[in-house]
C-alpha cells in the first residue's frame, strides 16, 4: 500500500511546504526579530536527528531556549533526582526554566517547527511520519528501530495528535509503529486535520 502512495505523498509534501513557506514568510520574519530581541544566540536551532534508514540529518527549529540551556539542564539534573527521573522517562521537563518567553509561545503553538518545512524540501522529513529522535533515544526502540525508521520522520504524526507529552515513551513508540504499519492517504488526512485542530 505504501509503495503506491509514497510518490504522491512526497509530491504533496513538497507542494504544501512550498506554499506554507511563502504564505507564512511575514510571520517567519516577525518570529526571527522577536527571538533576536529577547536573547543572544542563533535564531535557528539545529540538532542531529535520526532519519530514514537510520541516517542522520540536521533538524531545524526556531530556537526556544536560552543559549546556556545545556549548562542549566546539567545543573538541574545534578541537583534534583526527581527531575532527573522525569527527564530520563520523557526527555522533557515541566515548566522548563531553559525556555525563553517567546520560546514558550512558539512551543505552545508549534510555530517553533516552521523551519522543518526546509527539512521536507531537502527530502529529510515528511509532513506526517514517525517522531524524529536523537541518537541516545535509539536504544529505546529495541527491535522496532529499523521498522519505525524505514520511512522519513514527520513534523507531525500519530503520537502528536494522540496526547503528545502526556504519553509515556513506550506509547509514543507504539503509535509510531502503528502509523508505519498502516500508512495511507486516509490516515495522513486524518492526522493532518487533527494537527490543525
Amino acid at each position: 500500500m505504501y509503495l503506491k502512495y509514497r510518490h504522491s505523498k512526497r509530491l504533496a509534501d513538497i507542494f504544501f511546504s512550498s506554499i506554507l513557506i511563502v504564505l507564512s514568510s511575514p510571520l517567519i520574519i516577525l518570529i526571527c526579530v522577536l527571538i533576536k530581541l529577547e536573547s543572544r544566540g542563533p535564531i535557528i536551532f539545529k540538532q542531529k536527528r535520526i532519519g530514514k534508514k537510520l541516517g542522520s540529518f540536521n533538524c531545524y527549529k526556531f530556537r526556544t531556549m536560552s543559549e546556556e540551556a545545556d549548562d542549566i539542564l546539567n545543573k538541574l539534573l545534578s541537583e534534583n533526582t526527581e527531575l532527573k527521573e522525569e527527564f530520563m522517562k520523557t526527555q522533557k521537563i515541566k515548566n522548563d526554566p531553559r525556555i525563553t518567553n517567546i520560546g514558550r509561545i512558539l512551543r505552545k503553538t508549534s510555530l517553533d517547527e516552521l523551519p522543518q518545512f526546509i527539512n521536507i524540501l531537502k527530502g529529510e522529513m515528511n509532513l506526517i511520519g514517525p517522531r524524529p529522535i536523537v541518537e541516545s533515544e535509539k536504544i529505546r526502540y529495541g527491535k522496532y528501530l529499523d521498522e519505525v525508521f524505514s520511512i522519513r520522520p514527520g513534523i507531525t504524526g500519530l503520537w502528536q495528535v494522540s496526547g503528545r507529552n502526556k504519553l509515556s515513551y513506550k506509547r509514543r513508540i507504539e503509535l509510531d509503529l502503528i502509523y508505519v504499519r498502516n500508512i495511507n492517504f486516509k490516515l495522513d488526512l486524518n492526522i493532518f486535520f487533527r494537527t490543525i485542530g
